[in-house]
């Protein structure tokens, strides 16, 4: 299972820790869900989330402001007696000092942030999203081709770094090299992204290791990119039959998510980053309603229908 440091996450979002006696460096945030704990003010306690981050907004500030002193200690003891990872105050509204040592002595940090309440739930929700979604590592390329994900997998060897670097020289951007990280942050969404430590570099057989962020520009890299299209690298096999219309869609299944799939056969004379741009652009092209196998067999059958009716009247 995955997990994120409370560090992290304060880092990410420029939280302040008020609760200097606690490393957050040692809790763990396993959830990437938050909670508000508004009922839970009120001394209602059943089917608490206590695995989330607790959110506290004006709301709840305004509630526990109301509160008398021996309610307070009541409710905040039975609130951080509950292992929870962190409470977080937004629009830098400061807790009661009873509810900072009933923290302190439970081991619960307290962090504040200027943001409003609800944004601040939303950029947390998505970041934790993504880093605490499942992974799979694959041996592949993923470059950013005119917005599309590409992926690029097939045997060592067999061209993927060289079909990259190409495209990276007409102006696409790099996510990863040799191995890319795989998140399912949904149903519908992969995103890739490159290990810490392979970020930006390209092995080309021959030459060795080469930085493409020093050599291109900050302009040819990225960090992250949902994963839309596959293109599998294979070598020309004469006896083997190739999709020559693409009526119907391929899919490699990744974490459970279907990406469609084209398996490109490698002969010497290829242009790989033409064709993977080629690719790109159909793919686009079918998202937005265009499919042109689909209207090239519409143009036959609509050929061959009007044939068969001048037949019938001569």
């Amino acid at each position: 299972m995955s997990i994120v440091r409370l560090s992290e996450l304060m880092a990410k979002m420029k939280l302040q820790n008020l609760t200097p006696e606690i490393d957050p460096g040692s809790v763990q945030v396993r959830q990437p869900d938050i909670n508000r704990p508004a009922i839970q003010l009120t001394g209602y306690f059943e089917h608490f989330a206590v695995d989330r981050i607790q959110i506290c907004g004006l709301v709840e500030h305004a509630y526990m402001e109301g509160m008398t002193a021996e309610q307070k200690q009541y409710i905040f003891e039975r609130l951080m007696s509950f292992e929870i990872p962190a409470v977080v105050f937004c629009r830098d509204l400061r807790p009661d000092p009873i509810f900072l040592e009933c923290a302190v002595r439970h081991g619960v940090p307290v962090l504040v942030t200027r943001q409003a309440t609800s944004s601040f739930m939303a950029e947390a929700i998505r970041w934790l999203n993504v880093r605490l979604a499942p992974f799979i590592t694959v041996h592949g390329v993923l470059v950013d081709v005119y917005g599309v994900g590409l992926l690029i997998t097939g045997e060592s060897g067999i061209g993927k770094s060289e079909a990259a670097l190409e495209l990276i020289k007409r102006g696409h951007r790099l996510i990863s090299d040799d191995v890319v990280e795989i998140r399912r942050v949904s149903e519908d969404t992969l995103i890739g992204r490159a290990p810490a430590i392979t970020k930006h570099f390209i092995e080309l057989r021959g030459i060795g290791i080469i930085d493409v962020k020093t050599l291109f520009g900050v302009s040819s890299v990225r960090e992250t990119q949902n994963i839309d299209l596959v293109i599998e690298l294979e070598d020309w096999d004469r006896d083997k039959e190739y999709d020559r219309l693409g009526l119907q869609e391929n899919y490699v299944e990744y974490l459970g998510n279907r990406v469609v799939c084209h398996r490109l056969p490698i002969r010497p004379g290829r242009n790989l980053a033409i064709i993977c741009e080629a690719a790109a652009v159909n793919h686009r092209q079918k998202l937005m309603g265009y499919n042109a196998a689909q209207e090239l067999y519409n143009r036959v059958n609509a050929s061959l229908t009007r044939g068969s009716l001048e037949d019938e009247d001569e």
